[in-house]
């Protein structure tokens, strides 16, 4: 069995509208009541999919979950009276930031040799509380090899757990045994901490982790209420590199040592306060980026428009370049409607380790695959979302059609 780091992007679905829902996602709450563009954001995020494929990166895909979610308003008995930002909630786009669909331990880490995911429950969000039923139904589509894959029930709701935002994984390559570093908020700051390190040592014992191979890492409450809700907007790690924001651990030389000690080799690439602050490093999501070794073997950092548009930040990575660390090559996309709501490419995607031939094959992307999304986006998704407009029934049946239309072209009726 070939063993390699699938990234499964999500497809931005036709509901995406700027609501402003996220406490503590900056961008997020900054850009509430724009007119959205689901359309050109849709196609985006799939021309950054190609990219990667492009690059030699296998590529899959996970689907826009049913929008409005009238299960949900009707279990908030919703009326004219209803708060808008719970009704809104019913039509949130969020579930194509696929970094919280869930957390994966590849086969080489877990006690039964199998590939683990865990759902994420998302219950510190209301608008993102009520995804996981229909996230779980398509991982146990596309991951249905059970010889090969678990996929777990979520978290009980008393604890938060955001999913692989909040997880990094450290190997010498991909297929080889690894250590998994959970990453958790502590309550009472300025914003919610949306990862509970109860909920992290439960994923850990779920997915038959070794004791001796696990992490459990405190995120910088400064970096929290700087509007880093997830780890992932100040570290992201691949294989042996970990790249960081200075600030982005409660104790970072601690945090530095127990990686290295438990994983020879790992290098550190840390980017210092004073040359990127917190407010750069998040308005221009430079760790919110895919880290990537395509099969060049060259690692690859791939960031949004926005760190080019950041005068520190693109100087910063300039330097990186020219000292010939570890990082080889920045690959610039446009994800701008999914930044201006919150999430930049690694936001975008879930990395599952696992043989490609294992994954149900509708859901691997190929050229093919890809001109036929494009076509059907071009063709249904609504060009535009302007806040009055959510929660109308005209866009409701424009929404419905669209994502039925997709499931149809590609097969995957089940999820109807």
């Amino acid at each position: 069995m070939s063993l390699q780091e699938i990234n499964f992007d999500g497809i931005v679905g036709p509901s995406h509208n700027y609501a402003g829902l996220s406490l503590g996602n900056l961008a997020a709450t900054k850009n509430a009541g724009a007119t959205a563009y689901p359309r050109a954001a849709a196609l985006q995020g799939i021309a950054k999919m190609k990219a990667n494929m492009a690059m030699g990166l296998a590529q899959g895909f996970l689907l826009p979950l049913p929008r409005p979610n009238t299960g949900w308003l009707d279990a908030l008995t919703v009326d004219e009276h209803t708060d808008p930002a719970l009704k809104a909630g019913a039509w949130s786009a969020s579930s194509m930031w696929t970094a919280n669909a869930a957390t994966v331990s590849p086969a080489p880490d877990t006690e039964d040799g199998k590939c683990h995911l865990t759902v994420a429950n998302l219950v510190t969000m209301p608008h993102r509380s009520h995804e996981w039923p229909d996230t779980i139904a398509q991982l146990r589509l596309a991951f249905a090899d059970t010889d090969h894959f678990v996929v777990h029930e979520p978290v009980p709701p008393c604890f938060g757990d955001e999913g692989a935002a909040n997880h990094m994984r450290f190997a010498g390559s991909h297929g080889e045994p690894g250590l998994e570093v959970f990453v958790y908020g502590k309550p009472g700051g300025r914003f919610p901490a949306r990862q509970h390190q109860e909920a992290s040592a439960i994923v850990a014992r779920k997915h038959g982790l070794d004791p001796q191979r696990v992490l459990f890492v405190e995120q910088a409450p400064e970096a929290i209420a700087a509007g880093a809700f997830h780890n992932d907007v100040v570290a992201v790690a691949n294989e042996g590199v970990l790249f960081t924001h200075q600030l982005a651990f409660a104790d970072p030389t601690a945090t530095y040592d127990a990686i290295r000690s438990r994983c020879e080799g790992v290098q550190v690439v840390e980017v210092p306060a004073d040359r990127v602050g917190l407010d750069d490093a998040i308005g221009s999501y430079l760790f919110n980026a895919q880290l990537l070794t395509p099969p060049s073997g060259e690692m690859t950092l791939v960031v949004p428009e926005e760190c080019r548009d950041n005068a520190n930040v693109w100087n910063w990575l300039q330097d990186m370049l020219a000292g010939n660390g570890p990082i080889r090559h920045v690959n610039v996309v446009d994800v701008r409607q999914s930044m201006a709501n919150g999430g930049g490419p690694a936001c975008l995607r879930l990395r599952v380790v696992a043989d490609p031939a294992t994954v149900d094959p509708r859901f691997m992307l190929d050229d093919a695959k890809s001109a036929a999304m494009e076509a059907v986006v071009a063709q249904y998704w609504p060009e535009s979302i302007a806040p009055i407009q959510v929660g109308s029934d005209v866009l409701a049946e424009q929404v419905t059609t669209a994502r039925g239309k997709l499931l149809e072209t590609l097969g995957i009726t089940e999820l109807a």
